[in-house]
C-alpha cells in the first residue's frame, strides 16, 4: 500500500515476525485489486460546497428543519412497499446467483435454507459481512431502477434545492443474520475527509427489509455532525491503519474518539428504524456504523447518495464515465471522491466469482444517463 505522510498517533501491535496484526480480515474491511491509499494531507479535495451549510441556516416548516437539527431523516414510503419487496427479492436472487459461482471448499452450494452455507467459503467477498462493492453489483438493473425511483431522488433534490443530480455508484448490502465466521466489531466512522469543512454531502440508504430495533440497520451518534470541525481542530487526523478503505472521504474513530463526542456534545447512539421502501438520509459528518441483525431477517439495502451535477468537475465526470463503462462501484460520494474499487480479492487473487458485466444489464434510460453524469440535463 502507498505510504501516508501523516504520522500515526497509535503504533499498531506487531507479531514476533514484525508484521502488523491490523489487516483487512481482522477489521472486516474488503481486500480489492485497488490498493491505493489516498493521503489526507496531499489528496486534492474537489467538490467542496457551501450549499448545504447555507441551507442549514434557513427555516422550512417541514422535515428539513429536523434533518438539519438532528443530522438524519427517514423519508417514509419513498417507494411503495410492494415494489420495494420486489426489488428485495431481485437483490436476494442476484446474491444467490453470485454465491453459486463461488468455488466452495465443501460439496455444498449456498442456500438460504441451509445456514451451514452462510459462511465466507460459500459467499461473495463483502465488507463487514454485508456490503458488496464488487461483482458489478453497483450496475445491476435492479440497482439502477432503485436509484431512478422518483421518491428516492426527491428528498435529496429538496435538500440541495436542485433537481439536476448525480448519483453514487454505490453498493448493495445483504447481511445474513447469525453468522459466526465474521470478525465483527463496531467501526465508528464518517464518510467525509477530515480536510473537508462544513456539510458537504448527505448520504442515503434505500431500505428494502424491515429495520426494527432488533434487525440489522444504521447506528449513528446523534449530534456528532455538529462537532466534526471541532474534533479535528483538537485531534489532527491520524494516518489510516493498513486495510482501511483507501478513498480520502473515510475516517475511522477509536473508542477514545467516540468518548470525546459523548463528553463534548452528549452525543447518543441511535438505532434508525425503517420499513421496506423508506429512505434513510444522513449528514456525512455523522459518526455511524451498522448493527448486525439480532433477528432472523436478512438485512437488504441499497446505498445511494445524490448531489448536484454542477458541483462535479470535468475530471470527476470523466472518472465517473470510466467506472460506468467498466461496471465498477465507486464511493458514497456522487460528484467527487470518484474512486474505483476494482475487483474483489480472495486468498490473494481475484475472486473466481468476479464478473466483467452485470448479470442483468440496466436499461440505459435518459434518467440513468443523467444520474450517471453521461448526459447533461
Amino acid at each position: 500500500m502507498a505510504p501516508s505522510a501523516i504520522t500515526p498517533d497509535v503504533v499498531p501491535t506487531v507479531t514476533g515476525t514484525g508484521k502488523s496484526r491490523l489487516t483487512k480480515a481482522d477489521h472486516g474491511y474488503l481486500d480489492t485489486s485497488n490498493d491505493v491509499v489516498a493521503d489526507y494531507t496531499t489528496t486534492e479535495i474537489r467538490g467542496n460546497a457551501e450549499i448545504l451549510t447555507a441551507a442549514s441556516t434557513k427555516t422550512y416548516g417541514d422535515w428539513r428543519d429536523d434533518f438539519f437539527k438532528k443530522g438524519y431523516h427517514v423519508a417514509k414510503g419513498a417507494i411503495p412497499r410492494e415494489r420495494a419487496e420486489s426489488y428485495r427479492q431481485r437483490m436476494l436472487d442476484w446474491f444467490a446467483n453470485i454465491a453459486s459461482s463461488v468455488p466452495s471448499v465443501s460439496d455444498k452450494a449456498f442456500s438460504y435454507d441451509d445456514r451451514s452455507t452462510w459462511t465466507q467459503a460459500h459467499l461473495p467477498m463483502m465488507m463487514k459481512g454485508g456490503m458488496i462493492i464488487n461483482y458489478c453489483a453497483a450496475h445491476e438493473a435492479w440497482a439502477w431502477e432503485l436509484r431512478s425511483e422518483p421518491g428516492v431522488i426527491e428528498p435529496f433534490a429538496q435538500l440541495w434545492g436542485d433537481s439536476e443530480l448525480l448519483v453514487s455508484f454505490d453498493a448493495p448490502n445483504v447481511t445474513l443474520p447469525g453468522r459466526t465466521d465474521v470478525p465483527w466489531s463496531p467501526w465508528p466512522h464518517v464518510d467525509q475527509s477530515p480536510t473537508r469543512k462544513g456539510l458537504a454531502c448527505v448520504q442515503g440508504i434505500i431500505n428494502l427489509s424491515p429495520a426494527g430495533p432488533k434487525d440489522g440497520g444504521l447506528l449513528l451518534y446523534q449530534g456528532s455532525s455538529a462537532l466534526f470541525d471541532q474534533f479535528f481542530a483538537e485531534n489532527p487526523p491520524r494516518a489510516k491503519v493498513e486495510g482501511q478503505p483507501g478513498q480520502v472521504d473515510f475516517y475511522a474513530f477509536t473508542e477514545q474518539d467516540v468518548e470525546w463526542f459523548k463528553q463534548r456534545g452528549g452525543c447518543k447512539l441511535v438505532k434508525i428504524c425503517a420499513e421496506p421502501g423508506d429512505v434513510i438520509i444522513w449528514d456525512s459528518r455523522t459518526v455511524h456504523y451498522a448493527a448486525l441483525p439480532e433477528s432472523d431477517i436478512i438485512r437488504t439495502i441499497q446505498y445511494a447518495t445524490y448531489a448536484p451535477r454542477k458541483l462535479a468537475t470535468e475530471t470527476d465526470l470523466a472518472l465517473k464515465a470510466e467506472l460506468f463503462r467498466k461496471h465498477e462501484a465507486s464511493t458514497h460520494w456522487p460528484h467527487c471522491n470518484i474512486w474505483g474499487n476494482g475487483k474483489a480479492m480472495r486468498d490473494g487473487r481475484i475472486c473466481p466469482a468476479e464478473r466483467d458485466e452485470p448479470i442483468e444489464k440496466p436499461e440505459i434510460t435518459d434518467t440513468v444517463l443523467k444520474l450517471a453524469g453521461l448526459k447533461e440535463y
